[in-house]
């Protein structure tokens, strides 16, 4: 029997994934070239960096967690509401679900006979994926995203930290932008191979974006840097 992956069962942890690598990536890399281009020595690029991986990595679990946890917190409201329905009025419930499946094309002795079936094995979970859309592979997880957010906004991070210890100080925002886009396309093309998208359109969309926001890093550490002062 032939074995199918489907790219939807990592969509729990790949959201977060990439949007932690790309942010740690973007943020830390537009920050460091923000202050690199008000500052003619390391040591305050360095300090920098390493204080926008931390505040940046923390900043991440505790969005991600809180906005799947509010997620989670409406799918079990309405897996509680539906329980009770079905305890309530189980025949209601019954040809709502009838009446989904007739919706999708079924004819209506076949939805009504797919309907009792599917309440007989598991009423509750027959109707969070019919009626609510929700399913194990796709129900919220708080903790898998606020981890995944975090330890890649971290490993995302790094890469400009490592850039600003090696590359030269007066040829850093140079630097930071060069390598920054190689990262950023490299991430591109990791999360387009593993959501089975297109490699080209995640690449050119994520370094655009990129280039614009390093570009207006670099703009306002210029207009208010300290290099003359």
């Amino acid at each position: 029997m032939k074995t199918e992956n489907h790219y939807i069962i990592r969509s729990g942890w790949l959201r977060a994934a990439v949007l932690g690598a790309n942010d740690g990536i973007l943020s830390t890399a537009s920050l460091v070239i923000g202050i690199a281009a008000a500052s003619t020595t390391r040591e305050p690029i360095i300090l920098a960096a390493a204080a926008g991986i931390t505040a940046g990595a923390l900043s991440m679990a505790a969005g991600e967690y809180v906005s799947v946890s509010s997620q989670a917190d409406v799918e079990t409201s309405d897996l509680k509401r539906e329980k009770l329905e079905l305890e309530t009025d189980p025949e209601a419930e019954l040809e709502e679900l009838t009446n989904i499946y007739i919706q999708r094309g079924l004819n209506k002795e076949l939805a009504r006979k797919t309907a009792e079936e599917l309440t007989a094995h598991n009423a509750l979970e027959a109707h969070a994926r019919d009626e609510l859309g929700i399913n194990e592979i796709t129900q919220a997880n708080p903790f898998m995203a606020a981890f995944a957010s975090a330890l890649s906004f971290v490993i995302g991070g790094l890469l400009p930290l490592l850039t600003a210890v090696f590359a030269p100080v007066q040829k850093m925002v140079l630097y930071q932008y060069c390598f920054s886009i190689l990262f950023l396309a490299f991430s591109g093309i990791l999360a387009a191979k593993a959501g089975g998208s297109h490699t080209l359109k995640a690449v050119l969309r994520i370094c655009l974006w990129g280039t614009f926001a390093m570009a207006a890093s670099a703009l306002v550490g210029h207009l208010f840097g300290v290099q003359n002062v």
